[in-house]
């Protein structure tokens, strides 16, 4: 059994319930990104979800110089700071240089390294000394035990507040395949283990100009990890998931979250 991390009144790991990391992949403006924390919030509430609100600020790997980014750093955080405090969420967002941890580390609870830079010192230390929680996405090249490299990292820093997320690994050209050993490998290094499963279903610039994918696989792929042993899921969720600006074949309907919560809750109450 591994070790729990508290993240404002949440404690991830040890024998603590299934957590949810649930958001929009892309703050979108403010009202749609509230709209979401707004159901995500209340949904939290009725269902006893533990539950951490996600939205990125600034989607600075999209395949195309001609893709949605998100509204920046300022804005951005503006609206994740408005969500925290209007509906009393720990909140979730991706840094992409150390020049703005310190910024974001105002507001965010958790500052997330994105898979592709899992490997950028700088970076990992820089989101390690903020104080603040660090999700570690495994790089898509990366074997499960490579993590402990970057777990050491953060450690260096003095901080041991880590998440460690699974969201696949390459597998030949624009696609990816979840094994879901590497839940079980990673929660050998004694840290909550979170699964993405809607990262996980996407074909990496499979659109062309876009990161296609088979988001119709997500739920399966949420079962099997929290029944395979896991501490969280992370779901990136819209109302309109094909008006999404993006990884809109990806995300999960809105209207299909909390038939698949119960679903993942009962398979944990037994795993468990």
């Amino acid at each position: 059994m591994g070790n729990m991390v508290r993240i404002g009144p949440l404690g991830i790991g040890g024998r603590k319930p299934l957590l949810l990391i649930a958001g929009p992949c892309v703050i979108e403006g403010r009202k749609p990104c509230l709209q979401v924390a707004g159901r995500l919030a209340s949904l939290a509430k009725k269902e006893k979800i533990p539950l951490i609100f996600k939205a990125s600020y600034d989607k600075a790997n999209r395949s195309s110089h001609r893709s949605f980014r998100g509204p920046g750093l300022t804005m951005g955080i503006e609206i994740l700071a408005e969500i925290k405090q209007r509906y009393n969420l720990p909140v979730l967002t991706d840094v992409h240089n150390e020049s703005e941890v310190s910024i974001v580390a105002q507001v965010a609870d958790v500052l997330q390294i994105p898979a592709f830079l899992s490997r950028q010192t700088d970076l990992v230390l820089a989101v390690g000394e903020s104080g603040r929680a660090v999700n570690i996405k495994k790089a898509q090249f990366m074997a499960p035990e490579e993590i402990r490299n970057v777990i050491e990292k953060v450690e260096s820093t003095g901080n041991k507040k880590i998440l460690l997320t699974e969201r696949g690994v390459s597998f030949g050209y624009n696609n990816l395949v979840a094994d879901m050993r590497s839940l079980l490998v990673m929660r050998e290094t004694g840290y909550p283990v979170i699964f993405d499963a809607t990262h996980s279903v996407q074909r990496p610039g499979g659109g062309g100009g876009y990161t296609s994918g088979d988001g119709q696989w997500a739920p399966a792929l949420a079962r099997a990890a929290v029944a395979t042993g896991c501490d969280g899921v992370f779901i990136e969720t819209h109302v309109s998931p094909g008006e999404a600006r993006s990884d809109k074949d990806n995300a999960v309907p809105f209207a299909h979250l909390r038939a698949l919560w119960r679903i993942l809750r009962q398979i944990d109450d037994v795993v468990s």
